[in-house]
């Protein structure tokens, strides 16, 4: 056991925020402290969270140690590893591997037979994350995949900003199409004739605002809008 888990490092002492109020359980285990993983763990301590990171890679843990919370080298792929981390103790765990799916996929087990609450675990292919589902892991996520996504709409389309949800649901920033711009977006029917809602707005020089019926859009106003992303998609496209 020795040789799997080698060294928790120092706690570190975390400023009091806004989530500690709430009484939840503001902590999380990220295992894997690559790319992804690690750029996930710094934001959560960010936002005032707990965070163990965890690798069995003594470098990256070296390397990322003095940012968060607790850090440990150890193999996650055996499950007593895990129990003498505590992490069967904590509501979220992240599993961040990499390249590795037979680690991911044995890590994710141990987690699930742990009763882990919330259970995140990254994907390298379709093919990944579907064994993953099947598993039981709460959430899948395929950051290449949704990321190359993204960006291809950005870079094809008219389009600011792209976010899609499951279900085909997504969320597009775009400059206004004239169809919807000098006449109160109640009377536009913008909703009835292309299938989606605008929800905010923003003019040049002001922040975001959320909008209404009564609100009217002018010109080269910058506007959010969700929708089927097929609608949205089109809806962008007559900017």
């Amino acid at each position: 056991m020795v040789n799997k888990l080698h060294a928790l490092r120092r706690r570190h002492r975390k400023r009091p925020t806004e989530a500690d109020a709430h009484g939840g359980d503001q902590r999380v285990a990220v295992i894997g402290l690559g790319r992804f993983g690690s750029s996930l763990a710094s934001e959560l301590m960010r936002r005032g969270w707990d965070v163990l990171g965890i690798d069995t890679d003594a470098r990256l843990v070296q390397k990322y140690s003095d940012g968060l919370t607790h850090a440990a080298v150890a193999d996650c792929t055996d499950p007593e590893v895990l129990r003498q981390l505590g992490v069967h103790e904590i509501t979220s765990a992240v599993v961040a591997i990499g390249t590795d799916i037979e680690a991911s996929i044995l890590v994710s087990s141990n987690l699930l037979e742990a009763e882990v609450p919330n259970i995140w675990a990254k994907a390298i292919s379709r093919q990944h994350g579907q064994i993953l589902e099947r598993l039981g892991v709460h959430h899948v996520v395929l950051p290449e995949h949704e990321m190359g996504e993204r960006v291809a709409h950005l870079v094809t389309g008219r389009m600011l900003d792209f976010i899609e949800f499951d279900d085909d649901y997504a969320l597009v920033k775009t400059v206004a199409p004239d169809i919807a711009t000098g006449i109160p977006l109640g009377q536009s029917q913008v909703r009835s004739r292309y299938g989606v809602t605008v929800v905010g707005i923003k003019r040049p020089g002001e922040g975001f605002t959320y909008a209404t019926a009564e609100t009217v859009v002018q010109q080269g106003d910058v506007i959010v809008v969700t929708g089927k992303t097929r609608a949205v998609e089109a809806f962008a496209e007559l900017s």
